[in-house]
């Protein structure tokens, strides 16, 4: 078979559909009927949708279930700094070899036949799941959840939904309840599903999709709790209290994501020591990351450098909530954000908490909103903002403001994911 590189074959998959995002199922189902469906051949699966905390509440699912002894497939989108961290298998990242003959395969299998970018990678890791045995599969969505490209499992052990939230307006349409509806799309008949904090609007959709498919709801404030108490975690359901550190990802919002993945776990039997394992264990990037090394470190070597890829209004302000737990200290924002995105909702909830903003164009991406556009929205918002050419130089300039500030980049995965590759 193909000794091409994962990244040319990519490029190559890029050229297959003209839209980047086309929401249906059929491309899906061809493709996977060609490669003889592997999704019918998965270790039991656990499908998470949301607007917001998928990647964290799966990241501790996955902590909790190698705690506990299980070797764990996972999938998850988009990637940071290369497309293996997408999928990884039975606990370990998937090898350039593996990568390059799983998506060589599926480029073979689909042709030249119209796909997405993201419909055809996901066939190549429910491909490569199907091939390596493990206890579990964690499947993410990529966007919505009804129309998804993971949505091809019939009967998976578990769903799972995080708050759901305005996002991919476009996309899934202009009100929550409409979104909601594309979320919920992921659940299934009598399969139980784990709903984490939800508004009202989003709550009645999901109960009501829950109610006509006989899928039974594991949901926060009814079957289960979570909260803080004393600088611990207390999480409670039927089959008792955990008293547990804090988690390892910082955030209030985590708190609530945490309750989501020890849900999960107690409903699959997992133990304590699984669930002690998910909060303090996990690590997921780009949720407000630590950057201790690196080139721009070195630019502001005392300050308190922070990395958080969150990028829409429930984001902001959760990102918003937990700096204004932190300790007092001079604070400044690196922001850049995509087009497509609710900027000033972003911003907005983030006021007031920085002494400046500097906003950047996000290096290489087509979708980029421009830099001095996103300062003119942040100061609408009723932000101090200022524009600099990239986020090096944003920082020699707040490296002259303050001698040890503490500095936020954020705004989005892409510029998380230049942030990491450019930081080494």
């Amino acid at each position: 078979m193909s000794v091409q590189t994962s990244d040319h074959i990519l490029t190559r998959m890029m050229s297959l559909h003209p839209k980047i995002i086309d929401l249906t199922l059929d491309r899906v189902w061809r493709l996977l009927d060609t490669l003889d469906h592997p999704e019918r051949d998965l270790p039991p699966v656990i499908h998470l949708a949301g607007t917001n905390g998928k990647g964290s509440t799966q990241a501790m699912i996955r902590a909790g279930l190698e705690a506990w002894g299980k070797r764990v497939h996972a999938y998850t989108s988009p990637h940071l700094a290369r497309f293996h961290e997408r999928i990884r298998l039975a606990g370990e990242l998937i090898s350039e070899e593996h990568l390059a003959a799983v998506l060589d395969e599926c480029h073979a299998a689909n042709g030249s036949d119209p796909i997405t970018y993201f419909e055809i990678t996901t066939c190549a890791a429910l491909l490569a799941f199907a091939r390596t045995p493990a206890d579990f599969t964690l499947l993410e969505t990529g966007l919505g959840g009804r129309l998804d490209a993971t949505n091809v499992v019939t009967t998976p052990a578990l769903t799972i939904l995080t708050p759901v939230s305005m996002d991919h307006e476009s996309y899934l349409g202009d009100t929550l309840a409409k979104i909601a509806t594309e979320k919920a799309g992921i659940l299934k008949r009598h399969v139980p599903c784990v709903v984490g904090p939800q508004d009202g609007a989003a709550m009645e959709v999901i109960e009501a999709t829950a109610a006509r498919l006989g899928a039974p709801l594991l949901a926060y404030g009814q079957q289960w709790h979570v909260g803080t108490e004393h600088g611990r975690l207390v999480y409670q359901d039927e089959s008792g209290l955990l008293d547990l550190p804090l988690p390892n990802l910082p955030g209030r919002h985590q708190v609530m994501n945490a309750g989501a993945a020890l849900a999960a776990l107690r409903f699959l039997k997992a133990g304590d020591a699984a669930c002690e394992a998910a909060v303090t264990s996990a690590f997921w990037p780009a949720r407000m990351q630590r950057l201790r090394t690196g080139p721009l470190f070195d630019i502001v070597p005392q300050a308190e450098l922070w990395l958080d890829g969150g990028h829409n209004p429930a984001a902001g302000a959760a990102l918003a909530e937990h700096l204004a737990s932190l300790p007092k200290r001079p604070t400044h924002i690196v922001c850049g954000m995509l087009n497509t995105k609710d900027v000033h909702g972003y911003l907005a909830p983030l006021a007031g908490l920085a002494d400046t903003l500097t906003a950047v164009s996000i290096p290489d991406e087509i979708n980029t909103l421009p830099a001095d556009a996103t300062a003119t929205i942040a100061a609408k918002a009723g932000h101090t903002a200022r524009t600099a050419d990239s986020v090096a130089d944003a920082l020699r300039v707040i490296a002259g403001l303050d001698p040890a500030p503490r500095i936020l980049i954020c705004g989005s995965l892409y510029l998380a994911g230049h942030i990491l590759r450019s930081n080494g």
